[in-house]
């Protein structure tokens, strides 16, 4: 029996089998939990229903988290199918391409700044209040995903690094808010995966290098870890853990500075 058996879980944001939010959803599957999926767009559709179907669910239910009108529809498709969800995976984040390019000075503006934000943290407390109702009395978990750009400038991530600080942050106001119902909110900060969505960060390649190079493990990490550490945190195993950002990038996080090439002394 898996650590997850009689959970059932919303996973908001997969869109294909080259995405942190898979590697979530398989390894939740596998220790017992139900699943729903949302999907953003018709053209996303059926790749996520081949997903759901992997993952033995037929809930697949149209979200696009720019509207509040659809969030809100979200939980109503959901309460035709359960009387109440665990856990609710958030792994949404976007700013326009053009953010993501060159110097943060010469790229930011102000409508790439608010869509940015909210699109990646606003969202996530959106989706918690909509679905607050449904996860009344289950002691729940809700969980959104972070990058190290939330706490160190980053090359090219730019207004992206200061939306995955606002969601960091939100992290914290959240798991306040929500522990006195007995929901525990948590942020899993992950190293660069190669993934769609990391497709349009500028030079992705050049950083999945430098970390193999220089992470303590020698090695970027899979989806699998990530969906791994996910499942856990999402569990009664870590009943006790709320408002906190975990790691999970081989620890390049714990790096002051690379090590050093040359001769020695």
């Amino acid at each position: 029996m898996g650590f997850l058996q009689g959970k059932r879980a919303l996973i908001v944001g997969v869109a294909s089998k080259r995405s942190i939010a898979w590697g979530i959803a398989e390894a939740m599957h596998r220790e017992g939990a139900e699943l729903a999926f949302t999907y953003q767009t018709e053209k996303l559709k059926s790749r996520v229903e081949q997903i759901a179907e992997i993952c033995g669910s037929d809930i697949i239910i149209p979200c696009d988290v720019a509207y509040d009108e659809q969030i809100t529809d979200t939980f109503a498709q959901l309460g035709k199918h359960w009387d109440g969800y665990d856990i609710l995976v958030h792994s949404v984040g976007f700013a326009p391409r053009e953010q993501l390019v060159g110097d943060y000075m010469d790229a930011v503006t102000r409508e790439g700044f608010q869509i940015a934000h909210d699109i990646s943290s606003y969202s996530f407390v959106a989706l918690a209040q909509a679905g607050r109702s449904m996860m009344a009395g289950r002691n729940g978990a809700l969980l959104t995903l972070s990058y190290m750009g939330a706490v160190r400038a980053m090359p090219s991530y730019n207004v992206m690094g200061l939306a995955k600080a606002s969601l960091e942050a939100n992290v914290r106001y959240m798991a306040q808010s929500l522990g006195p119902e007995g929901h525990r909110v948590n942020g899993i900060s992950a190293g660069p995966v190669k993934t769609l969505a990391a497709a349009g960060i500028s030079q992705f390649r050049k950083m999945l290098d430098h970390v193999k190079r220089t992470a303590p493990m020698r090695r970027t990490i899979t989806p699998e870890d990530v969906g791994n550490v996910a499942a856990f945190m999402c569990s009664d195993l870590a009943a006790g853990v709320t408002g906190e950002i975990t790691y999970v990038d081989a620890g390049y996080n714990i790096l002051g500075m690379a090590e050093l090439g040359g001769d020695k002394d």
